[in-house]
Order: C-alpha cells, then structure tokens, then sequence
C-alpha cells in the first residue's frame, strides 16, 4: 500500500505553490485522503490479523481433534483473510480519490 500511496505524491515548485491557492485546498484534502487510506488498510488488517490468529487456534485445535475438518477449517480461514484484502480495495479506492501536486 506504501507503494500505492507513494504514487499519489507529486513535487511542486513553492513558487506555484504560494501563489495559486487551489494547490493549498487540493494537497489539504490529498493528504487527509492518503491517511485515511493508510489508517484503514492498516486497522483492516490488523484486525484480520485477529481474526486469523484465532480461526487458526481453533483450527489448531480442531485439526488435532479430527483430521478430516481440515479442509472445511481452511477455507473458513480463507474468509478471515479475506477481510485484509476487502481492506486493501478500499485503500486503493481511496487514494485514487485524492493526489497531492
């Protein structure tokens, strides 16, 4: 997402800064777009990082019980991982809404 997030930055010159003061209003609002973006991939994943860690506990324990609930197991695990990558699509959305420069 950094990579992603990098793209969106473009240099300015102060001069055409300073002088024209749609550059202000437009980098005011690309730079609370690119945080945002970066505070929601962030919490997203963390917390699908929760959600993995615990299906993969009871998978754990599961697994242990009974062999053949493997499969099953695994691919409840993948819809816990699936919120990070839902997490990402709303970053990229986000930063495609906004740029500095």
């Amino acid at each position: 997402m950094a990579i992603v997030l990098s793209g969106s930055l473009k240099e300015i010159k102060a001069a055409e800064f300073v002088s024209n003061p749609h550059y202000f209003a437009t980098n005011h609002f690309g730079s609370h777009v690119i945080f945002g973006s970066g505070i929601t991939v962030g919490f997203v994943n963390l917390v699908c990082g929760f959600c993995v860690g615990i299906v993969g506990s009871g998978a754990a324990i599961s697994d242990a019980a009974n062999p053949s609930l493997f499969v099953k197991i695994l691919i409840i695990e993948i819809f816990g991982s699936a919120i990070g990558l839902f997490g990402l699509i709303v970053g990229v959305y986000l930063t495609s809404k906004g740029s500095m420069g």
